[in-house]
C-alpha cells in the first residue's frame, strides 16, 4: 500500500484504520445482500466520495435492503420517502406549525423538519411524483442545505440522497428532469442474480431470520474517509484524459460518429468531476493513494449512463448510453502523457 503523503493529516495506522472499517463494512453488507458486488462496490464508492445514487433495477433486487443495511452498517440516521403523485415539497422538506405557549398563551410558528434531515435519504420510485416534488431535492443535494420562508437550514453530514426507479413500469411516471439527473454521481444498474445467487437468497431468506447488522462505522469516519479521497493522486495526463473523454461526448463538438448520430446532448462538466472523484475512492478503498486509468474506465458508464441523451434516432435504432460510453472509450483511447 502507498505511503500517505506527509501533507495528509491522518497516520499510517489511522488510514490502515478506516480502511479495516471500509473492509468491514463491505462485509456486513454481504451478510444481507447476496451478490450485486458491483452495485455494492459503487455504492461505497459514491459515499465515499460525497455524491449521491440513482438506481435502477426491476423490483425485487434488493435496491431498497442495500440501502437499508447500508444505513445500518454506517450508523447513520436513516430516513424513507415514498414518492407518490400527490406527495408535496413541505412533505421532503418540512413545514411550519404554529404552537401556542399553554403558560403565556403566546403563539409562534415553529419550522417542522421533513425526512430530508437525515445523514441517509432513500427517496423511493423518485419518478413517481411530479417535477415540482422533485424539485425539492435540488438544493439539497447540491447545497446540502434546504431554505423554508426565507431560513436557511444545513443538513447534517454526511449527507446521502438514495434514489430508485423502476426502468419498465412508466405508466403515471414523470421522467427525472436533466438538472435532477446531474446530480446524481452515479447512476447504478441493478441486474438479475447468477443462478447460485438465486439459490442463495432463497435458503436465506425463507427461513429463519439471518445475521443481524452490525455497526461497524461511524459518520465521523466517513467524513474521515471523504476528506482523505480528495488527497488521493490523480496525475495531470489522467485529468486531460478525463476531460477529453467528457468533452467527446457533446455532438456539437465531437469528432466520434457514434456521439454526433445519436446523441443530442452530452454532459458537462460534472461528469468530469464525478469520475475524478469516484475513481479516487476507488482506488483509496483498494488501499492505494493515486488513481490508476483503470479505476476511471470501470466508473465511465455510471457516471456518463444518465448524462449522455440519446436523440430519437439512437432509440429508435436502440442505441444505449452505454453503447456510446464504450464508443467514446475506444475513440479517445489512452492518455496521451505519462500517468505519473
Amino acid at each position: 500500500m502507498t505511503t500517505v503523503p506527509t501533507t495528509d493529516p491522518l497516520t499510517e495506522p489511522d488510514l490502515e484504520r478506516l480502511l479495516g472499517r471500509v473492509a468491514g463494512l463491505r462485509a456486513e453488507i454481504g451478510k444481507v445482500v447476496v451478490g450485486q458486488h458491483d452495485a455494492v462496490e459503487q455504492l461505497l464508492v459514491a459515499l465515499f466520495a460525497g455524491g449521491h445514487c440513482l438506481l435502477e433495477g426491476v423490483p425485487g433486487l434488493a435496491k431498497t435492503l442495500m440501502i437499508r443495511t447500508l444505513g445500518r452498517a454506517v450508523e447513520l440516521s436513516f430516513k424513507r420517502i415514498q414518492f407518490t403523485p400527490d406527495l408535496m415539497p413541505s412533505d421532503i422538506v418540512g413545514t411550519e406549525i404554529l404552537e401556542e405557549d399553554h403558560g403565556t398563551g403566546h403563539r409562534a410558528f415553529r419550522f417542522a423538519r421533513g425526512p430530508i434531515f437525515a445523514n441517509l435519504v432513500l427517496a423511493d420510485e423518485i419518478n413517481r411524483s411530479p417535477p415540482k416534488t422533485q424539485a425539492a431535492l435540488l438544493e439539497a443535494m447540491q447545497e446540502k442545505e434546504v431554505t423554508y420562508a426565507g431560513e436557511t437550514y444545513v443538513l447534517d453530514r454526511p449527507f446521502f440522497v438514495l434514489a430508485t426507479q423502476n426502468p419498465i413500469e412508466q405508466t403515471g411516471t414523470y421522467p427525472l428532469p436533466e438538472a435532477q439527473l446531474d446530480r446524481f454521481l452515479l447512476n447504478l444498474k441493478i441486474g438479475y442474480p447468477s443462478a447460485e445467487e438465486e439459490m442463495r437468497i432463497l435458503t436465506a431468506t425463507t427461513g429463519v431470520a439471518g445475521e443481524e447488522v452490525r455497526g461497524v462505522m461511524t459518520a465521523a469516519e466517513v467524513l474521515e474517509v471523504q476528506t482523505l479521497v480528495r488527497q488521493v493522486h490523480v496525475s495531470h495526463g489522467l485529468v486531460d484524459w478525463v476531460a477529453r473523454l467528457v468533452r467527446a461526448s457533446r455532438p456539437a463538438t465531437s469528432e466520434i460518429d457514434v456521439v454526433r448520430r445519436f446523441v443530442d446532448w452530452g454532459a458537462g462538466p460534472r461528469a468530469g468531476q464525478a469520475l475524478i472523484l469516484t475513481a479516487k475512492a476507488k482506488a483509496l478503498m483498494a488501499g492505494r493513494f493515486a488513481v490508476a486509468r483503470e479505476d476511471l474506465e470501470r466508473l465511465v458508464p455510471p457516471v456518463l449512463r444518465h448524462r449522455v441523451l440519446i436523440n430519437f434516432k439512437g432509440e429508435a435504432e436502440g442505441v444505449s448510453s452505454e453503447d456510446v460510453a464504450a464508443g467514446i472509450l475506444a475513440a479517445v483511447g489512452p492518455p496521451r502523457s505519462p500517468l505519473e
